[in-house]
């Protein structure tokens, strides 16, 4: 085979595994997000069962880096501390381990049934969670059918004359293996699928333990890298964490890259392969317990490295905005501006609306009045953004353009008012609950998760449409108001069952709880307003939904 071929097969292989471990992480957090947090929440108060809940999260997530993210997140909310977050996370690099160890075995015969099963599941099923397991076995299937379309694309090497001198180099040169490994692993973003190809290689005999070995531990570095690039855009402390695990890492892997020559990988395993996933799996679980008890020492030295800067609220910069006063003459630049700002405004919206759940249960006051705070923030930018259009409009201005400043006005209108709906009434159900010392039952919490990670999914969505202005997806958001009134209903009538059934928690938080569903099917509707606009530019919205008596029903449109 050509070499060219050979290499855009195995970019290909690549980026099926790439693409099948997202999936997996995909399923799981849209089908059982919310319980996740939960389970990492409830974890938080020592550093023990952080570790736990961060091996179990890694291995349903199959991704240390996703659980470094939801950890730093809710040190960011104030949900957990520094300490019990860096635990949570050298957890979760053992657990991903765990997760390579798993998929590096043999199941390839089985990868007929899990497309079969994972296929039908989400394609002839419509309930969401029956969706998302057939989402998760299909990405199972296509990890499985990627390793074995790299053994396949490397087939041809094996009697390559170039690769024995490129292996016996990087044998003999550990730190250079280990170098190429930490940039391979950060390009990919994922060192579970890092790992995963260096197994496979071993496996098929194109890369010796040797020259493997450095290759590991550059990978955990480079795994440990990933989760800082990805949260540089956290605020202090929360950041710390992912610090603190890197420098975990980097020194394991240093300290165990010095020590190679006098470790026995022979012992671990029959064949290469299973000898370089041993490996990676003891590596991780001897820096869990070597780490784990000194996470309140790394805690206090990244807060000397790092503090928390101190700036005064009317420092220079503690206000950005993406508003441009220059472009005013420029209608198309400045609409362009005004757009950013609503970027960031629905940001910051999105930031408020993520932890309702926690300050729903939790009742925290200071992180009731930070969320607050940023409502007012939320008030700025909305009135900043109309002003802003309403001096363009002085402007001339197209049709087209007139037309999209009105647009942009009116979302800002929405995002203004889903702030407020978190701030007045989200907030004001957590603040009574607390005073009253109430506590949601068992289903009816569920609900209200289940409820809160669909907004939170739709966010996401309208965010993204507001950028790219896709169609598709303009009409998925679109679809989402006519489930999420269903699902409003269903909740709705199990919650009056419960009620019937003398359940006292539900009549208790009755209240609250309509509340909360009521709040949460109001900013989904005002969500779902970011779509209006392209698809009736498009043709695919009708002005009114009223129809002449002489159309059929089934000729409307959305």
């Amino acid at each position: 085979m050509h070499p060219i071929l050979i290499l855009i097969h195995l970019a290909a292989a690549v980026m099926l595994l790439l693409w099948a471990v997202r999936m997996v992480r995909t399923g799981v957090e849209r089908g059982w997000g919310s319980a996740l947090r939960g389970a990492m929440r409830r974890a938080g108060g020592g550093t023990g069962g952080m570790a736990l809940a961060g091996i179990v999260l890694a291995v349903v997530l199959q991704s240390a880096t996703a659980v470094g993210m939801l950890a730093t997140g809710f040190a960011a909310s104030g949900l957990i501390a520094v300490g019990p977050g860096i635990a949570a996370l050298l957890g979760a690099d053992l657990g991903s381990a765990l997760v390579v160890k798993l998929l590096s075995l043999d199941l390839s015969e089985l990868i007929p049934v899990l497309i079969l099963l994972g296929a039908t599941m989400f394609l002839k099923f419509e309930h969401r969670q029956v969706r998302q397991v057939g989402r998760v076995v299909l990405g199972i299937a296509f990890i499985l059918l990627s390793l074995r379309m790299v053994g396949e694309a490397t087939e041809p090497l094996r009697h390559s004359a170039v690769l024995p001198q490129v292996v016996r180099w990087l044998a003999g040169d550990p730190l250079t293996a280990f170098a190429v490994a930490t940039v391979l692993a950060w390009g990919l973003h994922s060192s579970v699928a890092t790992l995963l190809i260096f197994a496979s290689f071993s496996a098929g005999g194109l890369l010796p333990v040797e020259a493997a070995a450095p290759m590991v531990l550059g990978a955990n570095l480079g795994g440990g890298l990933v989760a800082v690039w990805l949260t540089r855009g956290a605020g202090w402390p929360a950041r710390r964490i992912p610090l603190a695990n890197l420098i975990f890492r980097g020194l394991g892997a240093v300290i165990v890259l010095a020590l190679l020559p006098f470790l026995p990988l022979d012992r671990l395993g029959s064949g290469a392969g299973v000898q370089l996933v041993n490996f990676h799996v003891l590596f991780n679980l001897a820096l869990l317990v070597v780490s784990l008890p000194l996470t309140g020492a790394m805690d206090r030295l990244t807060a000397r490295l790092w503090p928390v800067p101190e700036a005064p609220a009317d420092a220079p910069g503690a206000w950005r905005s993406a508003l441009d006063r220059a472009s005013l003459a420029r209608p198309g630049l400045a609409l362009a501006s005004a757009q950013r700002e609503l970027l960031r405004m629905g940001e910051t919206v999105e930031a408020m609306l993520r932890p309702a759940m926690d300050v729903l249960e939790t009742g925290d006051t200071r992180q009731i009045a930070r969320l607050r705070a940023m409502d007012d923030e939320v008030n700025r930018r909305h009135t900043d953004i109309k002003l802003f259009i309403a001096e363009v409009n002085r402007g001339e201005l197209n049709g087209d353009e007139a037309r999209r400043g009105l647009e942009l006005a009116g979302l800002a209108i929405d995002f203004e008012a889903i702030g407020d709906m978190i701030a007045k009434n989200l907030l004001a159900q957590a603040d009574d609950k607390a005073r009253l010392r109430l506590r949601f039952s068992d289903e009816g919490w569920t609900e209200l998760n289940s409820l809160h990670a669909r907004v939170m999914a739709n966010m996401q969505i309208a965010m993204n449409v507001l950028v790219s202005g896709d169609l598709e997806s303009a009409r998925e958001l679109v679809a989402e108001k006519a489930a999420m009134r269903r699902l409003e209903r269903e909740c709705h009538d199990r919650h009056l069952a419960r009620l019937r059934g003398g359940n006292p928690q539900s009549i208790d938080t009755s209240d609250i709880h309509m509340e909360v569903v009521r709040a949460l099917k109001e900013i989904n509707s005002l969500l779902v307003k970011v779509a209006y606009p392209i698809l009736t530019e498009r043709g695919h919205l009708l002005e009114s939904r009223l129809a002449e008596p002489r159309i059929p029903s089934t000729e409307l449109m959305i």
